[in-house]
């Protein structure tokens, strides 16, 4: 296939500073150095960056960038996106150097969602020390974690990412999240690409938000990461999105809080780890085995609370 992992995300906001002390103080995430003028860098591990943050007019994820194999599968990529109708663009050598990477290219998905990919990656020997005691974020082979995105055209763009990108296929489920019986359900894809990571992209079939996503994925390195980054949201009045709950299909122990964009960031621990190359797709029934009550259900259940006063 040729996709690597999840590299790096380009967030645009209006709220820089809100953005710093999210990241650093509530996730934990380490401050970086050497960006453009004023772009923010923030990392997890031993690459650069992980979290490039931008000045922009409104909040929202312009990028999730994928590291491809090499160069050969990268301009190969690039033809294939092209042929299918999407637009391409080349980053200038100084902005590929920015990103700390060899070459890239910006595209979208059919859905409107923005891309980047990459080859030649970049790493160094500064040591991750967390402003906030996590021990460690889990990336290596895996990359950064995954991107969650909203695709209206939910077929189309699913072809895309998987005939076109090269994601494969690890747990297709529809999701219902009523007990109409004529409720259609939500389709949903979790994709992977070529490491043990159970999905680097999914996609949910919903109207594109302003934020132009649902949610970004973070590992932590152990259980006890996970619970003291949900005190640090308590404690800074940080808007809880999903308590912790354990997923059916990663198998993910965590929450979810949502960032100065709008969308979520799930904070995660322990997730399943697949054989990527020799993986049968599942459809599971429920997002949740336990826990990961939303914020939207807590709200129904306190408007039924009032109307069967």
């Amino acid at each position: 296939m040729g996709v690597k992992a999840l590299g790096y995300v380009v967030i645009a906001t209006a709220k820089m500073k809100e953005w710093d002390s999210f990241l650093t103080e509530v996730v934990g995430v380490m401050r970086g150095a050497g960006g453009p003028e004023g772009v923010a860098l923030y990392r997890i591990d031993d690459r650069p960056f992980r979290f490039w943050i931008e000045p922009g007019a409104q909040d929202e994820l312009l990028a999730s960038a994928y590291e491809i194999a090499d160069a050969q599968s990268w301009a190969d990529l690039k033809a294939k996106i092209a042929a299918a109708g999407r637009p391409v663009e080349d980053g200038s050598a100084s902005e590929a150097k920015a990103r700390g990477v060899t070459a890239f290219f910006r595209t979208t998905d059919p859905a409107g969602n923005g891309l980047e990919f990459f080859h030649g990656d970049t790493r160094d020997d500064v040591a991750f020390v967390s402003p906030a005691g996590v021990t460690g974020f889990v990336t290596g082979e895996m990359g950064m974690g995954h991107s969650v995105l909203c695709t209206p055209n939910f077929q189309e763009c699913y072809d895309f990412y998987k005939n076109v990108v090269g994601f494969g296929d690890t747990d297709l489920p529809r999701f219902h999240f009523s007990d109409d019986p004529d409720d259609p359900g939500m389709g949903f894809a979790f994709m992977h690409a070529d490491n043990g990571r159970h999905h680097s992209i999914a996609l949910a079939e919903m109207p594109v938000p302003p934020s132009r996503c649902v949610h970004l994925m973070l590992e932590m390195a152990t259980m006890s990461d996970v619970g003291l980054c949900h005190d640090r949201m308590r404690k800074a009045k940080v808007a809880e999105s999903a308590t912790l709950g354990r997923h059916v299909n990663d198998q993910t122990f965590g929450f979810y809080m949502q960032t100065p964009a709008g969308f979520d960031i799930e904070i995660g621990w322990n997730p399943l780890v697949i054989d990527y190359k020799n993986w049968t797709p599942t459809a599971h029934l429920t997002p949740s085995e336990w826990g990961h009550v939303w914020a939207w259900q807590k709200a129904m259940e306190e408007q039924q609370e009032k109307a069967g006063q």
